[in-house]
């Protein structure tokens, strides 16, 4: 008989370091796809990057000048460019070659432009003997064929591109970048304008496109939802993404949809509500056969805090990437925090020290708006030159 594994039970009021560790677990890799190079970029790499060949793949000049055989003085018999190629050289021959041409065989050395002289018994050098490989770069001095140039894991950036076509290769076997969808809920919302008659301005649309290229995923949209079980649920069926993110209803209020919603879609929830001001009413919740749902608060800050708690580190996760290491730092001034629940303060740094800024409240974007960190208080507040973790901002 087959015993069918109960799915673990949901962290409910998680603790902050918990809930942040159970997101990036969440956060399981597509499987690895071949890419163009050209389209790789911000995707990480699924397999070791080895050299297809050496690197470079032959003996190069590095300046302009000359390519020289023997000894002093030389005869010109010629040049060669970049991408062409000559006959090999006798001693006391040479020729004129360019940066990047590859030296004819039989020369030992580049003499530059600038420190030749050219007369009447033909090309000398104004300093004298030229050392053995002066001015050219060998064969494999970067790297030898077969040599592991990146291990897994590694992000691919414009350089790594370059680096991987220069290395022979023409796609890369990579975990894709993540699909983001961000729903923002709240009838009360306007997108445009002053507020009026009960209704605020959207503030978190607006941010989620520099959220989510910031932890690295790719924004398919940012789409309004009204505030009907129905309209949720649609929502969510339809999103085409890896990772859903959600804007307010997290809570369980009268128009508060998304907890209903994601159970009429069968989800299983990861996390459901975290110990942690602000922010508290987060959540994560896995789709059967669908996406992750990172559920934000409708406050600004409670929303960037749930952000940078639950939605960064499951798309970390997603991207096959670790889960960073958070620094520390010496508080500046005191910062209070519930007895049982750590407190994320918008800081920034001085020296050696965290300092934590004004205008820190759920709804309030001014402290943000100047923070490099969040200092993360532990319960129960810490004192000024107490040491505490920094969980710095994507973005």
């Amino acid at each position: 008989m087959t015993t069918v594994e109960e799915p673990p039970a949901p962290l409910v009021e998680a603790p902050w370091p918990l809930a942040r560790a159970a997101a990036h677990a969440a956060g399981v890799p597509a499987p690895p796809v071949p890419v163009a190079l050209a389209g790789a970029t911000g995707a990480t790499l699924a397999e070791d990057l080895p050299a297809a060949h050496a690197l470079p793949p032959f003996d190069t000049a590095t300046m302009d000048g000359w390519a020289v055989a023997g000894h002093a003085p030389w005869r010109l018999v010629g040049e060669v460019l970049a991408g062409g190629s000559f006959r090999a050289l006798v001693p006391g021959e040479a020729v004129v070659i360019a940066t990047g041409a590859q030296p004819p065989a039989g020369s030992h050395a580049v003499l530059r432009r600038e420190d030749g002289v050219v007369g009447p018994d033909g090309l000398r050098a104004a300093t004298g003997e030229l050392a053995p490989g002066r001015d050219v770069r060998p064969a494999g001095e970067e790297a030898r064929p077969g040599d592991v140039l990146l291990p897994a894991g590694t992000v691919v950036t414009p350089p790594v591109v370059g680096l991987a076509a220069a290395a022979g290769h023409d796609v890369l076997l990579v975990h894709a970048v993540p699909t983001v969808r961000v729903l923002v809920l709240g009838d009360e919302l306007l997108d445009a304008g002053l507020p009026r008659d009960g209704r605020v301005r959207d503030a978190l649309g607006p941010q989620a496109p520099g959220w989510v290229a910031a932890a690295g995923g790719r924004l398919l949209g940012v789409d309004r939802v009204p505030d009907t079980e129905e309209a949720t649920v649609a929502a969510l069926r339809a999103s085409g993404a890896s990772v859903v993110v959600t804007t307010g209803g997290t809570a369980r209020g009268p128009v508060d949809q998304l907890h209903r919603a994601l159970e009429r879609l069968g989800g299983r929830l990861v996390v459901d509500r975290v110990a942690v001001r602000p922010g508290h009413p987060m959540l994560l919740c896995r789709l059967p056969e669908g996406p992750l749902v990172v559920g934000l608060p409708g406050n600004p800050l409670a929303a960037a805090v749930a952000f940078a708690s639950l939605a960064l580190p499951a798309l970390i996760g997603c991207r096959g990437l670790p889960l960073p290491q958070l620094g520390s730092a010496a508080l500046a001034s005191p910062v209070g925090a519930p007895q049982a629940a750590h407190r994320l303060v918008p800081a920034r740094l001085e020296g050696p020290d965290v300092v934590p800024l004004p205008h820190h409240g759920p709804a309030m974007l001014r402290g943000l708006a100047l923070a490099e960190v969040l200092a993360v208080v532990p319960p129960g507040g810490a004192e000024a030159g107490q040491l505490v973790e920094l969980l710095p901002l994507p973005w």
